[in-house]
């Protein structure tokens, strides 16, 4: 008997045809799902009395068919199913271990005061709809107590007459705040949308050949009496998943080795890390690279204390830029060859900023999400800002700085968390413009836990307003035009940075599920469902592979809400955790093809280069027994929790007021609170 060819016949789909009789069906399986394609026999096939072969499906393969098909649904369902389980048996784990957000704290956190407005609403809320399931049954027939008919009438006419004005009146300010905010994204996407269309990009001011000209080949001798002078500083603070990959990145720079200085500036508290970071830079200083290393004993300032320290040194005035990646970036070999022919010719120019890519923002759902705002802030409102009006916020790596600009506009100061923003802003106030490319990019890591993100949310909003408090009189008295004034002040800082925490929380977390218990005051549905599509569809399209999240981006913008919102208050009312920083957790990730490019060059030359050997040997110094890290858990986060109740709760509310879209929108950002607040979303800590 022939061996049956099975489904990889497909490659022979004539010899089928002629083979069987009705429609020849290629039957294709790519796993995990089948899928059924048909073959038209419109090729002269006649049967024996010169008569077409009819082209009715018989019932046995339209059984065929429907078995696949219930077969890939059988699998998509068990897929679902499995997941379920999966979510549920984390979400298990979780509450049995009862870890919360400030289990871990070395003092007791004051008490919350958020918080605790918060659990007020869901009390209230809970209260509430009794009350209101209450009457309902009573309307239904099944009389209760006169007290519950009685008690719900009066609290009919009292929030009608007192609760339901100023509720209507607060929900009619945010969404004038949020039409604004709204209109300005809008406007930056129609920048954006114009300068592709023209293909703008910035340039300098020299010719691309006389720019070749100017930097001859490395090999050349005489090539260091062409390149600047460029001093590289890589901050970090006990950092030891990532210290290698950056310190050889930046080694590997394309640049004349005695025109380039690199300064690892370690702030890191812990020996066994020091240790390991001076043998790095050891290793590459005895292979020919021009590389420092500092300690400070204080870490007075945090990354703001550490640059300015580093600035003080001596031979700091033989060198014309200054070049900062953090302790995950891995900037390209051109990267300086791309960024600093852009200062040449133009010496009003004092900061010219690259762009981040991520190696791994497919890891989870959380760094795909990250992705989608990161490439939104490059694409658009950085680019924007840099083409229309050359001044944005300093990103605090992957850019490259005149000194020059640097001294000044004051130096480096230790105010705020936000230390990049800052040196941005004193820049353009006197009179510095940046540049920023949009082509050039540098690798770096996004936080793979909720944990570690929430804590790098909160300190890049806080710092925003501590320096609006601090800038806003310098800014008011600066010799600028008046539309600059305007711009640092109404859009740079009060729209973006505080507006808009201020309604997304305020609107749709509080005022929202506060209408369901007061019907009188209401939101229209373009303000609960329409607009803010519209917001996440134009989000979204700098990253056209993300749009299968556009809806758990939506979701869980309103969710972070929370955490920006208590942040940018505790930086305008310079509360306790205004000036916490706390260093952004790195994995250490990183492609192969990055671990071989980053190899010392005397390895290759010896061709010793052995990939695997490079891993064990990364892992190695990462786990070993003296190195161990601090372990790292899965919590619960109270505010998070609280507000998803609250939602579910107003939620079962608007059932009874038929309110569909305001439902299925409470619904869903409930339970998108829900897993927030049980840690779901990140990195599972098993």
């Amino acid at each position: 008997m022939a061996p049956w060819s099975g489904f990889w016949a497909a490659s022979r789909p004539a010899l089928a045809a002629a083979a069987a009789g009705g429609t020849p069906v290629v039957v294709k399986m790519d796993n995990p799902n089948w899928s059924i394609s048909e073959i038209d026999a419109d090729g002269g096939e006649f049967l024996a009395g010169g008569r077409r072969r009819g082209r009715g499906k018989n019932a046995k393969q339209i059984t065929w068919v429907l078995l696949l098909k219930a077969h890939r649904a059988a699998g998509c369902l068990a897929w679902l199913a499995s997941a379920a389980v999966a979510l549920g048996a984390a979400a298990r784990r979780r509450v049995a271990a009862g870890r919360t957000d400030d289990a871990d704290a070395e003092t007791p956190a004051p008490r919350s005061r958020l918080y605790a407005f918060i659990r007020a609403s869901l009390l209230l809320s809970v209260f509430l709809l009794a009350v209101e399931l209450a009457a309902h049954a009573n309307g239904r027939g099944r009389v209760l107590a006169a007290s519950v008919d009685s008690f719900h009438s009066s609290w009919v006419r009292f929030r009608a007459a007192y609760v339901a004005p100023p509720l209507q009146l607060l929900a009619d300010a945010c969404v004038v705040l949020f039409l604004v905010q709204s209109a300005d994204r809008l406007v930056q996407c129609l920048g954006c949308l114009y300068i592709h269309l023209n293909r703008i990009k910035p340039k300098p001011i020299s010719s691309p050949a006389a720019a070749a000209a100017a930097l001859p080949d490395l090999e050349d001798p005489d090539a260091g009496d062409y390149y600047p002078m460029v001093l590289v500083q890589i901050p970090m603070c006990n950092e030891k998943e990532v210290y290698q990959q950056s310190i050889a990145a930046v080694c590997n720079l394309d640049w004349p080795r005695s025109n380039i200085l690199v300064q690892v500036l370690d702030d890191s508290d812990d020996p066994i890390t020091q240790s390991l970071i001076k043998e790095e830079v050891e290793k590459w200083r005895q292979n020919g690279a021009r590389i420092v290393y500092r300690h400070r004993v204080l870490r007075e300032g945090y990354k703001a204390g550490n640059l300015k320290l580093a600035m003080s040194c001596s031979y700091v005035k033989d060198y014309e830029y200054v070049a900062i990646f953090d302790a995950d970036f891995q900037p390209y070999p051109d990267f300086l060859k791309r960024t600093v022919p852009h200062f040449k010719d133009n010496e009003e120019l004092g900061l010219v900023q690259a762009r981040w890519s991520f190696v791994n923002k497919d890891e989870n759902l959380l760094t795909r999400l990250q992705n989608i705002n990161l490439c939104f802030h490059f694409e658009v409102e950085q680019q924007v800002n840099g083409i229309f009006i050359n001044f944005f916020g300093f990103n605090g790596t992957a850019g490259v700085w005149r000194i020059k600009a640097l001294e000044d506009s004051g130096g480096w100061m230790e105010r705020t968390t936000v230390e990049d923003m800052d040196i941005a802003v004193r820049a353009h106030l006197n009179g510095w413009k940046f540049v920023f490319l949009n082509d050039v990019e540098c690798q770096c890591e996004l936080p793979e836990s909720y944990e570690a993100y929430r804590k790098q949310q909160h300190r890049w909003h806080s710092g925003p307003m501590q320096l609006f408090r601090l800038c806003l009189p310098d800014i008011i008295r600066c010799k600028i035009a008046f539309w600059k004034k305007a711009n640092l002040i109404f859009l740079f800082f009060l729209l973006r940075k505080l507006i808009l925490p201020f309604y997304s929380f305020t609107l749709f977390c509080i005022i929202l599920p506060m209408t369901m218990f007061v019907p009188e005051a209401e939101l229209p549905d373009w303000v609960v469902c329409y607009i803010p599509a519209l917001m996440s569809f134009l989000n979204i399209l700098p990253a056209p592979k993300s749009f299968p999240f556009i809806i758990p981006y939506l979701l869980f913008e309103n969710t972070m809400s929370v955490t920006k919102f208590n942040a940018m208050i505790s930086g305008l009312f310079q509360l306790g955790s205004a000036y916490e920083w706390v260093v952004t957790k790195k994995s250490g990730r990183s492609s192969e093809g990055d671990l071989i490019s980053l190899a010392p060059k005397e390895l290759k030359q010896q061709k010793i280069l052995d990939l695997t050997a490079i891993k064990e040997q990364s892992m190695l110094k990462q786990s070993s027994p003296r190195n161990e890290a601090k372990k790292k858990y899965n919590r619960i986060y109270k505010k998070e929790l609280a507000l998803s109740l609250l939602l579910l709760t107003a939620a079962a509310r608007s059932l009874l007021s038929k309110q569909g879209i305001h439902f299925y929108f409470l619904m869903f950002q409930g339970l998108s609170f829900l897993l927030v607040g049980l840690d779901l979303i990140g990195e599972d800590v098993k």
